[in-house]
């Protein structure tokens, strides 16, 4: 019987599969047939392909995975700047959303998300944000993969009018991309101090019917634990638990205040958490103990959070803050080595997502969702390790081709399934209108 042919086969000067981890591969290739990866192993032991890619000076990796973000916000990005998170939230952002936000603006601010993402050599995204529909359309046509949390407060948010109608929608949207290859659907309450018992308890109750995960903003600052112990006596992630929220399926973004029961709890859960250093940093909402978490056995993900807060969706970056930062909160050089550092922006996220089975790391028949990083140039040079060059000396500018389910969504630098020039001048027309109102 004839060789069946690959549909590509990149050879790269390294590979870099995550897992096993710690693991680099120099003359190795990597095969790509009917969207996974079909082939990996030494470059002379190469089957034939139709294609062939030579990347030379190119580490190959798997796609980052930005585990929580708000998409459509890079049309608020340096809207309101250097104040504290409730100021920000309370004065700035809420009623800025509240004019502003309806699906156009939704669909704008996710293609422009989507195409800073895919620059910056993300190939899966979380996004939390109002009209989830909107975003899952921008998701399809674009290619890439990503998690859609349907938000849920209890007020009234731009496109559903009552926790119950969101609660409905986010139902109808679960049900709808039941068997989407690149698309899950999730539960985002906002934050226990927006989302009262009751609604949590029907995302609870439904997310267990549904078995689709939760993702929400949890211990984000001191104050908020401080408020909700003077309020009720208990810490917010213990109402979470004796709710029944928390679990496997359990997405906690944030989490700057850890007690000890606190990490007890996650570890018994077995819930994840979302790291985003750099937001939590500029909003001075505290620091994450990643290293302690990652010693407990805690799987921490990394994220951009909103480029509102951020003031960008740049994960190759967020993830060197995160590895030094994690750093000076350990009081310790060896934390968060650069390895463990790309493994949070990729498998760990996966698994936050419940996509490891698919993605997150370089292994034959999963997806072939890749990242090809240039590390030929001047300030990389000389390379003794190259996930140390990309982690501690690269930029996303190195990000030279990415791949989705096999598919090119950038090419040489340049998105092939989003027109920029227009993303830009659509972006810059919301603005300035939202600039002339204020």
């Amino acid at each position: 019987m004839p060789e069946t042919l690959l549909d590509l086969l990149i050879v790269p000067t390294w590979l870099v599969p995550v897992e096993p981890a710690g693991v680099v591969l120099s003359e190795h290739a990597l095969g790509v047939r009917d969207g996974l990866i079909a082939w990996l192993g030494p470059r002379h032991q190469a089957p034939s392909a139709h294609q062939v890619q030579e990347l030379p000076g190119c580490l190959l990796a798997p796609g980052l995975v930005n585990a929580h973000g708000h998409a459509a916000m890079t049309l608020f990005r340096g809207m309101a700047d250097d104040l504290p998170l409730m100021t920000w939230l309370e004065k700035h952002i809420w009623p800025a959303e509240a004019r502003w936000v309806d699906q156009a603006f939704v669909a704008t601010g996710t293609q422009l998300a989507i195409a800073e993402q895919l620059k910056g050599g993300i190939t899966c995204f979380s996004d939390m944000y109002f009209h989830p529909q909107v975003a899952c359309e921008q998701v399809e046509r674009s290619g890439m993969r990503a998690q859609i949390c349907a938000p849920i407060l209890d007020f009234p948010i731009p496109g559903a009018a009552t926790p119950e109608e969101a609660l409905s929608q986010a139902v109808a949207l679960v049900d709808s991309h039941r068997q989407h290859s690149r698309l899950s659907i999730a539960f985002g309450p906002h934050a226990p101090y927006t989302v009262s018992d009751p609604h949590l308890e029907q995302v609870r109750m439904l997310a267990e019917q549904l078995q689709v995960a939760v993702q929400m903003h949890v211990h984000e600052t001191a104050f908020e634990v401080e408020q909700a112990v003077a309020a009720t006596g208990e810490r917010p992630l213990a109402r979470l638990a004796r709710l029944g929220l928390l679990g496997p399926r359990f997405q906690a973004v944030h989490m700057t205040q850890v007690s000890d029961d606190d990490l007890q709890q996650l570890v018994a859960y077995n819930a994840s958490v979302v790291h985003c250093p750099e937001s939590n940093l500029k909003l001075a909402s505290g620091f994450c103990p990643v290293e302690r978490l990652w010693q407990a056995g805690v799987n921490v993900a990394i994220g951009t959070d909103g480029a509102a807060s951020n003031n960008d969706l740049d994960l190759l970056g967020e993830t060197r803050t995160a590895a030094l930062l994690a750093k000076a909160v350990a009081g310790s050089a060896t934390a968060m080595g650069a390895h463990r550092a790309l493994r949070m922006a990729t498998l760990n996220g996966a698994r936050a997502l419940g996509s490891a089975p698919c993605i997150g790391s370089l292994e034959v028949g999963k997806a072939a969702d890749i990242t090809a990083f240039d590390l030929s140039g001047l300030a990389q040079q000389p390379v003794y390790d190259p996930v140390s060059q990309l982690i501690y000396a690269s930029g996303r500018d190195c990000v030279r081709h990415v791949w989705v389910a096999g598919k090119a969504l950038l090419r040489d630098g340049q998105l092939t399934t989003l027109d920029e020039p227009a993303l830009v001048a659509s972006a810059r027309a919301f603005g300035e209108r939202i600039a002339a109102a204020r």
